[in-house]
């Protein structure tokens, strides 16, 4: 008896299939851009990785849409910066529903204050607070505002990064164990390029005389990066684009320029360039071009990458204090 034709062709359907089924990637939701390419560089092809705020977006200012809910509600994994940077999380999760993992990438750090707030805040943000709370990023109610004590751009030094890499192995790895081995694989290598990168940068920033390492931006994104390499950034914005400059603010800046002979001045990819550019007018001082600081270029774009952000943002900042 033969069998038909239509027969045959649904069986070999099926057992195309039963593979593709199988090998269903592990749905992400990562909170900005520079979580969404440490996610896809750990995870490889295992993962499929949906990333709220893009290329160039802000993740101060960011406001759901629809579609992301219905991405986190369906989502097996949440991965989030913490520290109080994505003060739109806590609402967006409840909506969506989402039940997965969520992973704090930056748990772990040693976390610093930025320069308006206080030592004791990022005590508060580094260890949690009697009420039990923990600042991290782990109580989103805790976080529908930013708590600007503590500075949350700790991805900004590469060492923090390699602790990123780390958190978010491990919430891969508990999220889908068959394919644990291949996510600490891949994030050790990413973290020994990181910790090259670190390296590299000690070397070349201590050769730059201290007096030219003085860098004015758009907003306090850098202190990390500050002290890893001892930077001295100033910025007219807080810790947070949500609040606009004052005018004092910008005339300290003017004054500090000018009585320290800074000569660096550098817009940032997410950020009007408006400020920057009337500080530059009223100093003299040309501006050196922008530092990717809260989001990663577009692919075309000369930052389209986490270690590629880095590589840019070193490469700029050398060549302005050797040319000051």
């Amino acid at each position: 008896m033969k069998s038909s034709p239509w027969l045959i062709a649904a069986a070999l359907a099926l057992v195309v299939a039963l593979p593709a089924q199988a090998a269903e990637k592990l749905k992400v939701v990562a909170s900005f851009s520079i979580l969404g390419d440490l996610v896809s560089e750990v995870g490889g092809d295992h993962v499929e990785v949906r990333t709220l705020v893009g290329p160039d977006g802000d993740a101060h200012t960011f406001e759901p849409s629809p579609s992301d809910a219905k991405a986190l509600g369906g989502a097996a994994v949440l991965v989030e910066n913490g520290l109080g940077l994505e003060g739109w999380l806590g609402r967006l999760v409840t909506v969506s529903g989402f039940k997965g993992e969520t992973v704090v990438a930056s748990e772990g750090v040693r976390t610093i204050a930025f320069k308006g707030g206080d030592a004791h805040g990022a005590e508060e943000a580094a260890h949690g607070d009697e009420a039990g709370h923990d600042p991290s990023g782990h109580d989103h109610a805790a976080h529908e505002g930013h708590s600007h004590d503590v500075d949350p751009h700790a991805w900004q030094n590469p060492l923090n990064g390699v602790l990123y890499v780390r958190n978010i192995v491990a919430g891969l790895s508990k999220a889908d164990p068959a394919h644990a081995a291949d996510y600490k694989a891949r994030g050790d290598q990413l973290a020994a390029a990181l910790q090259a990168v670190d390296a590299r940068f000690k070397a070349e920033f201590a050769a730059i005389p201290e007096a030219r390492r003085k860098i004015v931006t758009s907003h306090d994104a850098f202190g990390y990066f500050a002290d890893a390499y001892g930077i001295q950034f100033a910025a007219p914005e807080g810790v947070s684009t949500e609040s606009e400059a004052s005018a004092a603010d910008v005339a300290k800046i003017i004054r500090q320029i000018k009585a320290e002979n800074i000569k660096a001045l550098f817009a940032e990819n997410i950020t009007d360039p408006r400020l920057l550019n009337q500080i530059a007018r009223e100093t003299g001082v040309k501006i050196g071009g922008a530092l990717y600081s809260d989001a990663l270029s577009s692919p075309e774009g000369p930052a389209p990458t986490y270690l590629k952000m880095f590589e840019n943002n070193g490469a700029a900042l050398l060549a302005a204090m050797k040319d000051g």
